[in-house]
């Protein structure tokens, strides 16, 4: 699909010098976020919620340049496929309740961005991070339940590693105007695990590895979620939109 090839286009370029600059302009390592235990980790979905994935199928997404999805299902979850690029739900969505249950491997590999590395890109364009952030220090804007390279979570609200990590999100699409101008952000709130580390924060843009973020007009997106060469698994996923 040439809005998948896009956005993913989009994304690389975004992997590499923008400018003379380097991707340590923007990581934030101060303060780091308070650790916190929550409290819970599974929601049921309401009634007149969109099931996109609860267990056995993966019908609502497809796979690189719309092919089927790679990724290997266990039953009730299903695993990255390390290499085989990002998948995103078939149906686009602008305002959106969404939850989501991811888990990082249970045998710690690799340290800081290279454990557990995964994001859910809300629109295909805006990264909340999944990272195993267990005792596990990276730049804070860049750890679990962060807006990646935006938002430091307001705590660390990890589970342990190889356990079921939750994601409650409210979002908010941006609006533009009929001439592309932007009259309104992007807004955010994330619920980690019940615990609230992102308070109706304003995005600044779609997310970026080097430089700032920019916006550009867009219509409604698919919720992408990431192959960043880590087996990171997801269950329970649904969204009601707004």
């Amino acid at each position: 699909m040439q809005t998948t090839y896009l956005l993913s286009l989009l994304f690389l370029l975004t992997q590499f010098s923008v400018f003379g600059q380097k991707p340590e302009d923007t990581e934030v390592w101060e303060p780091e976020p308070e650790v916190v235990s929550p409290g819970y980790s599974y929601a049921s979905a309401p009634s007149d919620a969109i099931m996109l994935f609860s267990e056995n199928s993966l019908d609502q997404w497809v796979g690189k340049n719309g092919n089927a999805v790679p990724w290997e299902i266990n039953g009730d979850y299903f695993t990255v496929k390390p290499g085989t690029g990002m998948i995103q739900t078939k149906k686009s969505f602008n305002d959106f309740q969404l939850h989501i249950e991811w888990k990082s491997p249970s045998i710690i590999q690799g340290e800081g961005q290279g454990r557990g590395n995964s994001g859910v890109f809300l629109q295909g364009r805006y990264e909340l991070q999944v990272l195993d952030s267990y005792d596990n220090r990276t730049y804070s804007n860049g750890q679990a339940a962060s807006i990646y390279k935006q938002y430091s979570p307001l705590v660390n609200a990890m589970q342990r590693t190889g356990e079921w990590n939750s994601y409650d999100v409210i979002y908010t699409a941006p609006r533009f105007s009929s001439d592309g101008q932007l009259e309104s952000p992007a807004y955010v709130t994330v619920l980690h695990n019940g615990v609230l580390v992102q308070n109706h924060v304003a995005l600044k843009g779609p997310t970026v590895f080097v430089g700032q973020p920019k916006y550009e007009a867009h219509d409604a997106g698919p919720i992408m979620l990431q192959d960043h060469g880590n087996p990171v698994s997801f269950r329970n996923i649904w969204i009601r939109e707004l």
